[in-house]
């Protein structure tokens, strides 16, 4: 199984390494696979360019073993769209599960995505949950949960896309927006993201 981590990395965090590490050890996943889109349609554009998120996202995760940044979004202009990147890679893998990876703040707008429901023709969601938390769940989604949730993660093994599984994961509050009012503050970064990448910001 492939998993897919779409997002701004404006910039990458421990937020979304840790994360993604612990998806992918509870769920065995053969990759994870990083694709920082070029403009996201749902919010302003990005602080940093797309080749310094990049290059942010490429060095924070260089010596991790079954992490792989995925370029396609950027290379695609206009706005990234996740349909569309889910059906590129579904021509590329075949019928090999691929598992849509989102936080659960963004499960919870996936009625507002652009052919929302077309995601689960191509994938599978995993919901990086908050254990204890109660969301209102929007009508729509009610109903794609109650049909579609796995019980098991094995469920995920036996069908390429189309269920719907809750991983709990450590809850970092690390955010872009933290990291970015840090920066015009002067404040220090440190321990919000890896060093390596703190030193191509150039700031500690």
């Amino acid at each position: 199984m492939i998993g897919i981590y779409g997002g701004t990395f404006d910039p990458v965090h421990f937020g979304h390494l840790r994360t993604a590490l612990e998806v992918k050890e509870a769920l065995g996943l053969e990759q994870v696979r990083f694709i920082p889109c070029r403009l996201p349609p749902h919010r302003t554009p990005p602080f940093f360019s797309p080749e310094q998120r990049l290059n942010f996202l490429q060095t924070a995760i260089a010596d991790e073993p079954g992490f792989a940044v995925d370029t396609r979004e950027l290379d695609r202009p206009g706005p990234s769209y996740m349909v569309d990147t889910l059906a590129s890679l579904r021509q590329e893998l075949g019928d090999s599960p691929l598992c849509l990876i989102v936080g659960l703040d963004a499960f919870l707008g996936l009625p507002g995505w652009h052919r929302w429901e077309t995601l689960f023709e191509l994938a599978h969601i995993i919901v990086m949950d908050r254990p204890g938390y109660q969301p209102d769940w929007p009508p729509l989604l009610t109903r794609q949960v109650a049909h579609r949730r796995a019980r098991q993660p094995g469920e995920l093994q036996n069908t390429p896309a189309g269920r719907i599984w809750f991983q709990p994961v450590t809850q970092l509050q690390i955010s872009g927006t933290l990291i970015r009012r840090c920066l015009e503050q002067g404040k220090s970064l440190r321990y919000l993201l890896p060093d390596r990448v703190l030193a191509l910001i150039g700031v500690r």
